[in-house]
């Protein structure tokens, strides 16, 4: 399987990684920066609708995302944690994981997360400490060289190579915040959110809302997303 990198990505994003328990997934590494896209945004849900958050990078044009730094531009590590604590703070389980997400925001020490340089870096470290709260069993790794998506898309490669398996399940282009493709293997489950009475139910927003919310009963609501309704 073949995704891009995603800052605490959708909740589409990890039903992927759920149905690829087991296998290897293949984290873009090649590609040139898209803006405006999850990979370095992600989606939570306020009191008053949806509230992207978004971290600043630098990068030159043309140079892959590998190259992409983190920017320290408008002290952004300290406001989406504030806008979480504001957001989640009633949920009933942000209390349980704010202590594993806070290194991601604060120094807390030589292994905290927020050293990460490099947003491929610091975004794998997130995508890890989800998976291992959500007890989700999948291997990720870098790409090492970059394949076109009409190389990939309905092609058919050997049996048992590595190629097989991203060529059947790119989802490099497919799952991003606007103008997304149908995706007939994923069905956004309806679970409790704090401002659902206000709101509506938002679905496919990152994965840490669902996270807060449902906590240990969070790996049901995206084994539910890719089974057919009945």
């Amino acid at each position: 399987m073949l995704l891009s990198t995603t800052y605490f990505g959708p909740i589409q994003w990890f039903s992927k990684l759920f149905q690829n328990q087991g296998k290897e997934t293949y984290i873009e590494a090649c590609e040139t920066f898209q803006k405006q896209t999850f990979r370095n945004r992600c989606v939570i849900a306020t009191a008053n609708g949806q509230l992207p958050l978004t971290v600043p990078v630098s990068h030159r044009n043309g140079a892959p995302i590998c190259d992409t730094l983190i920017s320290d531009h408008g002290n952004w590590r300290h406001l989406h944690w504030q806008a979480l604590q504001t957001a989640y703070g009633e949920s009933a389980f942000f209390e349980y994981y704010e202590d594993s997400l806070r290194p991601f925001f604060f120094d807390e020490g030589p292994s905290s997360p927020v050293h990460h340089k490099f947003l491929l870096d610091y975004n794998l470290a997130g995508a890890e400490l989800l998976c291992k709260l959500l007890d989700i069993d999948v291997r990720m790794a870098f790409t090492e060289q970059f394949l076109p998506p009409e190389r990939t898309e309905g092609t058919e490669s050997s049996e048992g190579s590595e190629g097989s398996e991203i060529n059947k399940n790119d989802w490099r282009y497919s799952i991003r915040p606007k103008n997304a493709p149908a995706d007939p293997s994923f069905f956004p489950k309806e679970y409790y959110q704090v401002y659902k009475q206000r709101t509506g139910f938002l679905p496919n927003l990152s994965i840490l809302d669902l996270l807060f919310n449902e906590g240990p009963q969070a790996i049901l609501t995206l084994r539910d997303c890719f089974l057919l309704p009945i």
